[in-house]
C-alpha cells in the first residue's frame, strides 16, 4: 500500500485494517509522536467514546534526532525511535484511536522537496480513509520539519481527484503558539471538555517529559493561557482553547501560493497592531 517499506500501521485491539481506515473521519498527519496529541486534541476529542467518529493519526517521521536527558541520556537511536513508537502505540489506545500509520521517514526526506515519496504516502492513506476533517501542522511553526510536513500535505491533498478531498484541513500549533493571529483569522478549537484524558494522552510520551522537555505541562498551560486571554472584556467562556488557521482555500484552490497566504495573515495582524498604535498615540 506504501511506498516505504519501513512504514507500519498499528490498529488498537487488532481490528480488521480496512475498516479501521474506512471509518476515519478525523485524521491528524503529524511530523512525530506526541504532535498528534497537541496539535490534533480536536479531534481526538471529537471522536473519543463516539460510535460515529473516529480519529486516525499519522506521523511521518521515524522521531530521530529529539534531545534527551537523565534515564534516556544514553539510548542509542534505534532505542529512541522504538520508544517513542511504543509510547504512540500506548496513546492510541488510551485515545480510542482507529488507527495509526507511522510513515518512518527521516526528517531528511520530508525537508527535501524532491521527495515524492512521502506525499504519494499521504495521499495513498487519505484516499482509503476519506476523512472529513484533517488536522497538521501550520506553515507559520518555526520547526523546519513541520512546515515541511504542512506543505507536503497540502500539496498531496492538491493533488488528489475532488471526490477524494477532505471537507477542512486545519494547521495548529507547536513550536509557536498561533494566539498572535487578529481575532477574526483564528480557527478556535473549544476543547474544555475531558481535561484528564487530555492529561492521560501527554503523560504517555515518558521519553520526552523525563527526557527533559514538559510538552506536558506547555501544551496544557497553552491552551489554558489561549482561553483567559482570548477576550480582555469578559469572563472566560472557555477553559482549553486550541488555535488553528485554515488551510481549507489552499487545497480547494490550486493556484493560491501557500507563502501569500500566510502573509496574508501576518499582515492584517501588523496592520491590526499599527492602526490601534496609530489610533491611541
Amino acid at each position: 500500500m506504501l511506498l516505504n517499506s519501513k512504514a507500519e500501521f498499528f490498529i488498537p485491539e487488532n481490528l480488521d485494517f480496512e475498516k479501521s481506515l474506512s471509518r476515519t473521519t478525523h485524521m491528524g498527519i503529524v511530523a512525530h509522536s506526541d504532535d498528534l496529541e497537541i496539535l490534533a486534541y480536536h479531534g481526538i476529542l471529537r471522536c473519543f467514546a463516539s460510535k460515529e467518529r473516529w480519529f486516525f493519526g499519522v506521523v511521518v517521521t521515524d522521531g530521530a534526532g529529539s534531545p534527551t536527558s537523565g534515564i534516556y541520556e544514553n539510548f542509542t537511536e534505534n532505542d529512541l525511535i522504538n520508544k517513542r513508537r511504543e509510547e504512540q502505540k500506548k496513546a492510541a489506545v488510551t485515545g480510542e484511536y482507529s488507527g495509526v500509520a507511522f510513515l518512518n521517514y527521516k526528517s531528511a526526506n520530508i525537508i527535501n522537496p524532491e521527495e515524492k515519496g512521502v506525499m504519494e504516502d499521504m495521499a495513498s492513506i487519505i484516499c482509503s480513509s476519506g476523512p472529513t476533517i484533517i488536522y497538521t501542522h501550520n506553515p507559520a511553526d518555526k520547526h523546519d520539519t513541520h512546515v515541511a510536513v504542512a506543505l507536503r500535505v497540502i500539496q498531496s491533498i492538491r493533488e488528489l481527484p475532488a471526490e477524494y478531498k477532505p471537507e477542512a484541513l486545519y494547521g495548529c500549533e507547536v513550536w509557536r503558539s498561533l494566539d498572535w493571529l487578529i481575532d477574526d483569522d483564528k480557527k478556535v478549537f473549544d476543547v474544555s471538555e475531558r481535561e484528564s484524558l487530555a492529561q492521560s494522552l501527554l503523560k504517555t510520551f515518558d521519553s520526552q517529559i523525563t527526557g527533559g522537555k514538559r510538552y506536558d505541562l506547555a501544551t496544557i498551560g497553552r491552551r489554558k493561557a489561549n482561553a483567559t486571554y482570548a477576550d480582555p472584556h469578559c469572563t472566560d467562556k472557555m477553559q482549553s482553547v486550541i488555535y488553528g488557521i485554515d488551510l481549507t482555500p489552499l487545497i480547494s484552490d490550486i493556484n493560491i501560493s501557500v507563502t501569500e497566504y500566510i502573509s496574508d495573515y501576518i499582515n492584517r495582524f501588523k496592520e491590526d497592531v499599527t492602526q490601534k498604535i496609530v489610533a491611541l498615540s
